[in-house]
């Protein structure tokens, strides 16, 4: 389950408020900060952790900056997206991390033949 916390405090690095979103591995951090003319711009940074073999790990982080005058096409698109989204696949989660049962759907040629390699358990290269 996701984890919200929120921070309003001024710090060094002009960031005025600040939201966190912790979803499992991911992690989402919503900060508006300050520009040098003092307006304000919000920048939405995804990090993920990975873990090595050796069990040390990294961070992988992916930032957006959004400005004032792009909120509202934004917000609408965001908005539509996520909507189109809930209605065709409703709010249930569809993964095979998150379902031990989920099951991938073979690809198939034009002709239905599984595409798999398990189908060609007699093929014969003497012919070729």
């Amino acid at each position: 389950m996701a984890e919200r916390t929120e921070r309003t405090e001024r710090t060094e690095q002009e960031e005025i408020f600040s939201q966190v979103l912790r979803a499992g591995r991911r992690t989402y951090f919503f900060d508006v900060r300050s520009t040098k003319a003092d307006d304000y711009y919000l920048t939405v940074t995804e990090s993920k952790k990975f873990t090595h073999d050796d069990g040390s790990f990294h961070y992988q982080k992916h930032k957006i900056y959004l400005y004032k005058e792009d909120f509202t096409e934004f917000n609408e698109m965001l908005q539509a997206a996520t909507r189109f989204i809930l209605n065709e696949k409703g709010e249930e989660v569809i993964s095979e991390r998150h379902q031990k049962d989920y099951k991938k759907e073979e690809t198939t040629t034009e002709d239905k033949t599984p595409t798999s390699t398990d189908s060609f358990t007699d093929v014969s290269f003497d012919d070729i």
